[in-house]
């Protein structure tokens, strides 16, 4: 595995690529570092923490989920504090609307150039919804998350400073999306998913200290205490087993086998062959969890809002208590909305009917079943039942976090890493990446990484 590493480097082009994408990976990391100057920050951290360990953990845990799967540091209020999420989040947009939309649909028919148009399309967009969240985050550092206290510095609450720091941050989500699209063209990788996953990356010392400073204050690692050293080796071999089950299921695909028919061309007798059609368990990808985690934000911050009104009423205590506290009722909420988004998602991306008519075209049909209608009928009822077992592994993803998090009582950013979006994330850019790279070694007849023949 060394040899093959260093045979990567000595590759011009891949050596180039790799170097391109880190460097610009470390642009991404220093200005995920540079806060809006008329912010007070340390009071503002100091707000963020308060909100996480006392009796308003939800916005806390909410806030987090929020950083983890946008790449952002909102929390401190940088100049890349909205990440890429309004870009992730318009790119949805026009894929959702190009399954119901004719004129969107017709475009993403049109090859490259619709494509092109499509891009112009979310960029726009993508403006748009960061100046809205931008002022919107602004209005409520302005207001102290309801609270009280602004934490805008006295003398910068102004309309001029709200409107530069709107388009500061408005700014720096297109440059990080200049930049994913600079990876995509001149690195190697997808950009947007290698920035989403250096976020969450660059999260574990934060978490790693978290788990072990207590056990360092406390000098001890003895066996039985709430800092043993077999608590730490019971939480590494969960890591190592969810990455695994992870990894495995993520490449997890089903083979429908596919026979191409004879044609004779002259004198030579052509096709004939037996090929497959992978269909991925989780074809969904992390899409689902997105949705589910994003749709349940709403329901918790309207029963709190209200519960602020109407502090008597039981009944929008609970409600908030539920929504917050991310129990077994908001679990049950949760992998419900897992599976609805899986199924929803499963049927936008993929079109049995188009599929059985490719493969009518290209002359090829699956044993056993009429080109055409019969085939679109057993392609639909075959990524019905893996759908299925991919909701159930998304599911379990999901709540992983929830259950570590409670029964070994730890916080919930350290659980976070072992499951949820932040997990699937990271191992899907980790497969792409690697792909990528043995696609650049396979030209140059080198074995890849993880090549196991040679």
């Amino acid at each position: 595995m060394l040899d093959r590493l260093i045979t990567i480097f000595k590759i011009p082009e891949l050596r180039q690529k790799i170097l391109l994408t880190l460097g610009l990976l470390a642009i991404y990391r220093m200005g995920f570092n540079i806060p809006l100057p008329f912010i007070d920050q340390q009071e503002l951290v100091d707000r963020m923490r308060d909100m996480s360990e006392g009796g308003e953990g939800g916005l806390g845990q909410v806030m987090q989920i929020v950083a983890l799967f946008s790449a952002s540091n909102i929390g401190n209020s940088t100049i890349f504090g909205l990440g890429i999420m309004p870009y992730i989040s318009a790119s949805i947009i026009f894929q959702l609307l190009g399954s119901v939309y004719p004129p969107l649909e017709q475009l993403q028919k049109e090859g490259e150039s619709g494509r092109r148009k499509i891009n112009e399309y979310t960029r726009l967009a993508t403006v748009v919804i960061c100046i809205f969240q931008s002022w919107f985050w602004l209005q409520q550092l302005r207001g102290g998350f309801g609270s009280g206290g602004g934490l805008i510095m006295a003398g910068f609450d102004t309309p001029f400073f709200l409107i530069a720091g709107t388009i500061t941050m408005t700014v720096g989500t297109i440059f990080l999306m200049w930049i994913g699209e600079q990876i995509d063209a001149f690195g190697i990788g997808n950009g947007i998913s290698l920035l989403i996953m250096a976020g969450i990356l660059a999260r574990m010392p934060s978490a790693a200290g978290a788990m072990i400073g207590p056990a360092y204050e406390k000098g001890s690692l003895a066996l039985g205490s709430d800092t043993g050293i077999e608590r730490f080796l019971l939480l590494g071999g969960l890591f190592v087993f969810v990455v695994v089950w992870v990894v495995a299921i993520t490449k997890g695909e089903r083979r429908i086998p596919i026979q191409s028919a004879k044609h004779v061309r002259g004198r030579r007798v052509m096709g004939g062959q037996r090929q497959h059609l992978p269909l991925r368990v989780n074809q969904a990808g992390v899409m689902p969890i997105i949705f589910a985690s994003s749709l349940l934000m709403f329901p918790w911050i309207v029963f709190r809002q209200l519960s602020s009104y109407f502090p008597q009423s039981t009944f929008l205590q609970l409600a908030s208590s539920v929504f917050g506290d991310r129990g077994y009722l908001y679990n049950m909420f949760y992998i419900s909305l897992i599976y609805f988004f899986c199924y929803f998602w499963t049927a936008i991306t993929f079109n049995p009917k188009d599929m059985a008519n490719n493969l009518k075209d290209y002359g090829s049909f699956i044993p056993g079943y009429r080109p055409g209608a019969r085939t679109a009928a057993y392609l639909e009822q075959v990524m019905v039942r893996i759908t299925f077992v991919g909701a159930a592994f998304l599911s379990i993803v999901a709540i992983i976090p929830t259950v570590v998090a409670t029964s070994l009582g730890i916080p919930f950013l350290i659980a976070s890493f072992y499951g949820g979006t932040g997990l699937l994330i990271v191992v899907s850019v980790c497969l792409d990446l690697v792909q990528k790279i043995d696609s650049h070694l396979t030209m140059r007849n080198y074995p890849g990484l993880l090549d196991t023949e040679n």
